[in-house]
Order: structure tokens, then C-alpha cells, then sequence
């Protein structure tokens, strides 16, 4: 099989993070409809991330955050997005890149999106996809599970 040298799994991460820019800026703008909310993990240790020093010594490898009810001043950027939130009732802003987010998940539609990452915080491979119900009830539903893009192409 050929090289890659369009780095078409680079293209495709970069289109998939662009799905949870997108989700935030509805967020940010008309708010959180319906039953709505995210689940958003990142490596706290990835360049750009900004939190304070008592929540990366909590939280040295990994955090995940809830935006659901009490989140205030959601930024979205280009190439990533600050809120603040609140932990154990201090306040504290946290400014994340996009490139450190590893999973996106709302859980009141199923949807989420996982993204493989190096141990050197570089992204790599396809990501994978949770896809969400079908609307039709008669038509089979996916089971939550994770399905890797890498299961798509030709070996």
C-alpha cells in the first residue's frame, strides 16, 4: 500500500474536532438545548492547556468536565475554547486547546467522538465515532459502542 502523504487521518481529526468547536459555539450562543450537555476529557499536560497548578496537581495526567448548568464565559476559538467552572466552590478558568481534547460525549443523544493520541501528546490515527440513535424506531440502533474509522479501510 502507498505512504499516506496527504495524512488523510491528520484531515480527519482536524474535520471531527471541528464538530466539537461547532457543538460549543451553540452552547455559547442560544445554550444548551433540551437535555443537552457535554462530557469533555483532555490531557492536562498537552502544550496549551492553562489551569491552575492546585487543579494539574489533582488532575496530572487527564480531566474530564461537564458543561451542563453552572458554566459562565464559554470562549470559542479557532483552535480552542476557555469557561469557567467552579470545583469544590472555587472558581477557576480553564483554557483548553482542541488538540488536547481525547473524547467528546453527550450523553442525551449518545454522541461522542474519541480521538487516539500518543503518549507524546501528538494525535495520531483515525479517530473513532459513537454514532447517535437512528430516528426512525423501526430501525436498528447502535449500541453505544465505539467504532474505530480504521475498521473502513482497506488493509
Amino acid at each position: 500500500m502507498a505512504e499516506d502523504q496527504m495524512h488523510y487521518d491528520e484531515m480527519a481529526q482536524e474535520a471531527l474536532r471541528g464538530v466539537i468547536r461547532k457543538a460549543l459555539t451553540v452552547a455559547k450562543i442560544e445554550g444548551l438545548p433540551g437535555e443537552h450537555h457535554f462530557y469533555i476529557s483532555f490531557r492536562t499536560q498537552a502544550p496549551g492547556v492553562n489551569i491552575s497548578e492546585k487543579l494539574r496537581s489533582q488532575y496530572p495526567e487527564e480531566m474530564t468536565i461537564v458543561l451542563q448548568h453552572q458554566f459562565w464565559n464559554l470562549d470559542v476559538r479557532e483552535d480552542g475554547f476557555s469557561v469557567d467552572l467552579t470545583f469544590n466552590k472555587i472558581p477557576e478558568t480553564l483554557v483548553v486547546p482542541y488538540s488536547a481534547v481525547h473524547a467528546f460525549f453527550d450523553p442525551s443523544v449518545q454522541f461522542g467522538l474519541q480521538f487516539e493520541v500518543k503518549k507524546a501528546e501528538t494525535p495520531v490515527a483515525a479517530p473513532a465515532v459513537a454514532v447517535a440513535p437512528a430516528a426512525d424506531p423501526d430501525a436498528p440502533k447502535p449500541d453505544g459502542a465505539v467504532v474505530s474509522l480504521d475498521a473502513f479501510r482497506k488493509k
